[in-house]
């Protein structure tokens, strides 16, 4: 009669563990992944994601699943440009130990800070740059030697001119990097840059002077020499142009926001560089532009401010490199909070007639690209997978006698070591808005 109490008291205790240990891991759980957080994956509605292959280096066909990616890509993308294999295909043998070096042209306001950040900050390196806080430029060096892989705002400085553009650094990177470096190998430089809707960039350029900016130091040099003051006259009076209207800065016939774009990366010594009589401006405009977009299809890497995740993409394929954390999409910036309306629109499109025409080539060429390396990865998965599965049964047909079941799960786990998704890591904290 005895023995009952202390059965009951054993149940008792053993329905009170795993309800302690319930309450212990929801606990857990809301301390680990709060209310409103996008950090677990479970929370959010997700599957669970593997270990992503963020943590070595980018090889040929892995099998990237990016949602970001896979939502807006069309199984077949037209065309308005006759553009070649060898346009679409820009993967290059990106040889950071030896002498390659990747010089990054800086447009205003086309997102260039955020990306010149993610070059130094953001990439997964043998040998990382080296920033250290509270200064402006990293040390990004060969592993183990002395020399910059990176030409850039925050790796080299201006060295060749505020904002240097096209013109100026072909003529100029080779000569600083002979300079600062003693070995004086034979280099490969790969240019790289980033272009913007013409309309936003040119609203975000007007609210920038309008708070200040003037760039004037820059040196705008072509030929051997910076333009004359007659040959590029200035817009305003004073220290700077704080304050502008939108109507003025439109007003101004020497304004270089005018596209932008379309100087800054042609070959200026083709039209008399700044120098309005050496031709007539529709002459003057035709090469322009046509230098121009020959430039930025011939340039290793160029990436788009409105896609930001297919321009990561398609930087980790082109130079086999791999980025941390994944590039953020900010929309909501001081040129989107501008209330145009129809007419000022149209005139910010006239006076950005080149520009719109770069644009337009150059997100065409970017999808096409995006488009065939996503096709060229599928394949490559494709092909991947179907040898696994060879092997798997060239192995099953040589050992007969091994379950199939325990095949099946080897298998199973082969495509899991495979895949991987990328990195949910918040990288907005991070991103400074253009």
């Amino acid at each position: 009669m005895k023995a009952k109490p202390i059965m009951d008291d054993k149940s008792g205790k053993l329905i009170l563990v795993p309800i302690l240990a319930v309450l212990f891991v929801t606990i857990g759980y809301q301390y680990i992944c709060p209310a409103g957080s996008h950090s677990c994956p479970l929370q959010n509605g997700e599957a669970p994601r593997g270990v992503s292959l963020l943590s070595v280096g980018f090889q040929d066909g892995d099998d990237f699943v990016d949602q970001d990616l896979e939502d807006d890509n069309p199984a077949k993308l037209p065309s308005q440009f006759n553009f070649t294999q060898r346009d679409l295909d820009r993967r290059v043998e990106f040889n950071m130990k030896g002498d390659d070096v990747i010089v990054f042209l800086h447009i205003q306001k086309t997102g260039g800070t955020t990306f010149g950040r993610h070059l130094v900050r953001n990439i997964r390196l043998e040998q990382p740059c080296d920033c250290k806080a509270g200064q402006k430029k990293c040390t990004c060096h060969r592993p183990g030697k002395d020399e910059s892989w990176l030409f850039s705002r925050f790796s080299t400085g201006w060295s060749c001119g505020l904002h240097a553009d096209w013109t100026e650094l072909t003529n100029c990177v080779p000569v600083i990097m002979d300079k600062k470096e003693v070995q004086r190998n034979k280099r490969n430089f790969y240019y790289i840059t980033m272009l913007r809707d013409p309309v936003s960039r040119y609203l975000s350029e007007w609210k920038h002077v309008q708070r200040g900016a003037t760039w004037k130091t820059a040196l705008h040099t072509c030929d051997g020499r910076s333009p004359t003051q007659d040959e590029l006259p200035t817009c305003y009076n004073g220290e700077d142009w704080s304050g502008v209207s939108l109507v003025d800065f439109m007003r101004c016939p020497s304004n270089l926001a005018n596209n932008r774009q379309v100087r800054m990366l042609s070959d200026l010594s083709l039209v008399g560089c700044y120098n309005l009589s050496s031709m007539n401006e529709t002459q003057r405009d035709h090469i322009l532009l046509s230098s121009a977009m020959s430039n930025l299809k011939n340039m290793a890497f160029y990436g788009l401010t409105e896609f930001q995740r297919k321009t990561q993409y398609l930087f980790e394929r082109t130079f086999s490199l791999r980025f941390i954390s994944p590039f953020t999409q900010i929309n909501s910036t001081r040129a989107a909070n501008v209330d145009l309306s129809e007419p000022v629109r149209r005139r910010i499109e006239e006076l950005n007639f080149l520009d719109v025409q770069l644009y337009d080539y150059a997100k065409d060429l970017f999808l096409q690209r995006f488009q065939f390396s996503r096709q060229r990865e599928r394949r490559e998965v494709r092909l991947k997978r179907r040898e696994e599965r060879r092997w798997i049964h060239e192995r099953q047909q040589a050992r007969p006698w091994l379950p199939r079941r325990r095949m099946e799960a080897s298998k199973s786990q082969e495509k899991e070591d495979n895949d991987f998704a990328g990195t949910t890591e918040d990288y907005t904290s991070q991103v400074s808005r253009w």
